[in-house]
């Protein structure tokens, strides 16, 4: 478990003020400059710079509050973590200069530019070479080849795709994978966070073994088509039919919800084919926000196919009435 307040030293409620005073005061005692062949400083001072870099986004945080250290790590790599960190803005006024904490975080190899110009921590591909060539020590400290070298790039995790319903979306679920390697399958079971939306992400760390390495696998939410509503976003979308007598006299009736059962919805006299109805509360909630999203209830008023003798009468007396 990682505890990045207690890194800090600071409690939960801490302002981001307060997370900013305490990481520079930390950064300044355990820098490597002032802790020479220190192995525990230096490793103290790139926990102190991953804990800062959580605690000091407002949406990482609220991710690791939420789902608590495992909760976190299983959404983040390390590389998501420190993507969009300022480290340029955080020493400007340590007393050090960037190019040196630039030189002892990321390597010796570092340039003198911008602190993530080339420094691979995404999904975009490092063979385009996206900001310049890569560090020969990035700041988790491994090594990756230096610009001209043979060995080209950092291998990629495994990524896989795992399907989920729409339901298992909104409430979370666990599921067990089998992971093969080789002839080997292994069963392991993850626990699918409430709210995950298609295309997020979930880190298994340490379960792709390579050779004497651990690889951490990345599981791909896809969500598995439903046979009533449509998702977009945290809204849902479900399609009722209702009669033309219904469409202009208004009427009452009952709608699906994705987990609350039948809802009584009202239909207002006159109302137009293909025209959405709102049920506030009663769409999606997503990781980043608690309330739900709208259920729309989409109108389609049907024409009937095959009319009796006295509904004819009736139509054609209709008719005669221009409705």
């Amino acid at each position: 478990m990682t505890d990045y307040y207690k890194i800090l030293g600071v409690s939960k409620n801490a302002s981001q003020e307060e997370i900013k005073k305490a990481y520079r005061k930390l950064a300044l005692q355990y820098h490597p400059d002032k802790n020479k062949g220190n192995k525990s400083a230096e490793e103290k001072f790139k926990k102190i710079n991953e804990a800062y870099a959580v605690l000091s986004d407002k949406e990482k945080r609220q991710q690791y509050d939420q789902f608590g250290s495992t909760g976190f790590h299983q959404r983040f790599s390390r590389e998501d973590i420190f993507r969009n960190f300022d480290l340029g803005d955080l020493f400007k006024d340590s007393g050090f200069g960037t190019e040196d904490i630039l030189s002892q975080i990321f390597g010796k190899g570092a340039r003198r530019r911008n602190p993530f110009q080339g420094v691979y921590t995404g999904p975009f591909d490092p063979r385009s070479q996206q900001g310049g060539p890569f560090p020969y020590e990035d700041i988790f400290g491994r090594q990756s080849a230096p610009p001209h070298s043979k060995t080209s790039f950092r291998r990629k995790n495994p990524e896989h795709e795992l399907t989920i319903t729409l339901e298992e979306a909104v409430k979370g679920t666990e599921k067990e994978i089998s992971i093969q390697k080789g002839n080997q399958t292994r069963k392991v079971s993850i626990k699918i966070p409430p709210g995950i939306n298609e295309g997020q992400k979930i880190r298994l760390p340490g379960q792709n073994k390579a050779g004497d390495t651990s690889e951490d696998i990345y599981l791909k939410i896809k969500l598995a088509p439903h046979p009533i509503f449509t998702r977009k976003g945290n809204d849902l979308y479900v399609e009722k039919e209702i009669t033309f007598s219904q469409a202009a006299l208004g009427d009452s009736m009952s709608v699906p919800t994705l987990l609350e059962g039948e809802k009584i919805l009202c239909i207002p006299a006159g109302i137009q084919n293909q025209t959405c109805l709102r049920l506030k509360g009663y769409g999606l909630s997503s990781l980043k926000e608690k309330s739900a999203g709208v259920l729309y209830v989409k109108i389609i008023i049907k024409s009937p196919t095959h009319l009796t003798a006295e509904q004819k009468r009736l139509f054609e007396e209709l008719k005669k009435q221009n409705l």
